[in-house]
């Protein structure tokens, strides 16, 4: 018949076990505290920069502004091409 001190083993081992259990669980909570940590870090970074709105919402003002100077720089080109052309009509006259 065993006995079970005889199972276990000597007293040193037990205490290792249990020290080697113990360092396990400190571990394994340590693992999960880093990983929720990385997890709210990676959320943090999923949001957008305010910096970028910013710049994006430049970026479509100036594209509106470039749009509207474009518009006005056909309208001159317009203008233009209709003086000279009433230039040419008077010239041929």
């Amino acid at each position: 018949m065993s006995t079970p001190r005889a199972r276990a083993g000597p007293p040193e081992a037990s205490g290792l076990v249990q020290q080697l259990l113990s360092e396990r669980r400190e571990l394994l909570v340590a693992n999960e505290r880093l990983r929720l940590e990385l997890q709210e870090l990676r959320g943090r970074q999923a949001g957008p920069d305010p910096a970028v709105r910013r710049m994006e919402e430049e970026n479509a003002r100036l594209r509106r502004e470039l749009s509207a100077a474009r518009a006005q720089l056909e309208a001159f080109e317009a203008g233009v091409q209709k003086a000279v052309a009433q230039l040419e009509a008077e010239l041929k006259r």
